[in-house]
């Protein structure tokens, strides 16, 4: 009958020990979670918006995204409807998490924002916002 008290210890050993494992996956899975969630830049904002029709021929642009944006190594190209691309001059970032630009020139037609942004966490993200200009 001895063999029974220690049948009993060992069980516990093995369900603090799992416990133990389920406590530290559960803290590796939060820690991991911001990263996860914030690994690209997402554009939460555009002027001009996207689909939108707005008046030419100069366009003051402005684009907001959900992180802190590296200016620097970020770049944007105007897309005309013909496919000729433009790249776009950004101004110093007046906020972390915006950019700014001007595009002048713009005939009537379709025309589409290319931008290649690299987010503060280092994960470079990319997007468009097609508009019309009347």
């Amino acid at each position: 009958m001895m063999c029974f008290p220690i049948r009993m210890e060992v069980d516990a050993l093995f369900a603090s020990l799992f416990q133990f494992r389920r406590l530290l996956m559960i803290l590796l899975l939060a820690a991991a979670a911001p990263q996860i969630c914030w690994a690209h830049a997402i554009l939460v904002e555009s002027t001009p918006k996207i689909n939108s029709t707005v008046q030419g021929p100069d366009l003051d642009i402005t684009l907001r995204f959900n992180v802190r944006i590296d200016g620097s190594r970020s770049r944007v190209l105007l897309v005309a409807e013909g496919g000729t691309s433009t790249p776009l001059t950004l101004a110093k970032q007046s906020k972390p998490d915006i950019l700014q630009m001007h595009a002048s020139g713009l005939k009537p037609g379709a025309y589409k924002l290319q931008w290649n942004v690299l987010a503060a966490d280092g994960h470079m993200s990319k997007g468009d916002v097609p508009f019309m200009v009347k």
